[in-house]
């Protein structure tokens, strides 16, 4: 049974409070993994241009005894080489991670805040984002 006017706003922003909550913990998660797996592309490039004469010339000891510029420039161009399957592991390892937890369960329709009786679909499925349930062997997902 649809509920009253003040009770759906109320309990719409339950939920649209809940999603984002959610929404976020997702994106930090992908933050996490993402700089954790790109860290040594991230060093790479960041020596690489630090060194070279024409980017940003460091007068750092090791810049000037042991990186010269077609050093740096190979450091710059073997970063980014490497950035593109380090990208690809970095998408397999969240969204295994996020298919394992069930990440993408925890977020809640509208009808919850709209309708009466309604139960939360984590509830339903055997807990908090559906840890507690048996995992689904049938399901297969292609990364």
């Amino acid at each position: 049974e649809p509920r009253s006017a003040w009770c759906c706003l109320a309990w719409t922003l339950v939920v649209v409070t809940m999603n984002f909550f959610i929404f976020f913990m997702n994106l930090l998660l992908m933050f996490v993994i993402f700089t954790v797996v790109l860290l040594p592309t991230i060093v790479v490039v960041y020596f690489g241009f630090q060194c070279h004469s024409q980017v940003l010339h460091s007068a750092a000891r090791y810049c000037k005894s042991i990186l010269d510029d077609n050093s740096s420039s190979a450091l710059i161009i073997l970063g980014f080489v490497i950035m593109s399957p380090l990208i690809v592991v970095a998408m397999a390892i969240y969204c295994s991670l996020a298919r394992r937890l069930r990440l993408l369960m925890c977020f809640q329709p509208y009808s919850r805040a709209v309708y009466k009786g309604v139960k939360w679909r984590w509830y339903e499925e055997g807990g908090l984002c559906s840890c507690a349930k048996g995992w689904n062997t049938q399901v297969k997902a292609w990364v």
